[in-house]
C-alpha cells in the first residue's frame, strides 16, 4: 500500500498579521498591542522582500496582500486549508475573497 501525505493545517497563516501588509516598520508595530510584538521578528531578513513580492502579486491580480498570502497557501498541494482569523467584522471579506484568487504558477 502506498504511504499517504497527512495534510497540513497552518495554525499562522498570516503570520500574526505580517502577511496582511499591517506591520511594514517598526512605527506600525504598536497598532496591535497584542500581535505587535510578535510580529517584529518578521521586519528583518527575507519579511519585507515577502511583503513586496505579495504586493506586487496583489497588484497584478486587483487583490489584497492577504488575499494573495491565503490563496498561495490553498494552492500547495500539502495544504489542506489555511487558519486565519479576522479580528474585524471588514476583515472578513478579504479571508472569503481569497477563496476565489487563482495565482498563477509564476
Amino acid at each position: 500500500m502506498p504511504a499517504t501525505s497527512a495534510g497540513r493545517l497552518p495554525y499562522y497563516s498570516l503570520a500574526g498579521g505580517f502577511l496582511t501588509g499591517k506591520y511594514r516598520s517598526k512605527a506600525d508595530l504598536g497598532k496591535s498591542a497584542a500581535r505587535g510584538g510578535s510580529v517584529a521578528k518578521y521586519l528583518n531578513g527575507k519579511g519585507p522582500t515577502v511583503l513586496s513580492a505579495l504586493d506586487e502579486v496583489a497588484g497584478a491580480t486587483a487583490a489584497t496582500p492577504t488575499q494573495v498570502a491565503l490563496a498561495w497557501l490553498m494552492a500547495r498541494p500539502s495544504i489542506t486549508a489555511p487558519i486565519a482569523s479576522a479580528s474585524k467584522s471588514e476583515q472578513v471579506g478579504d479571508l472569503v475573497k481569497a477563496t476565489s484568487l487563482k495565482l498563477s504558477n509564476e
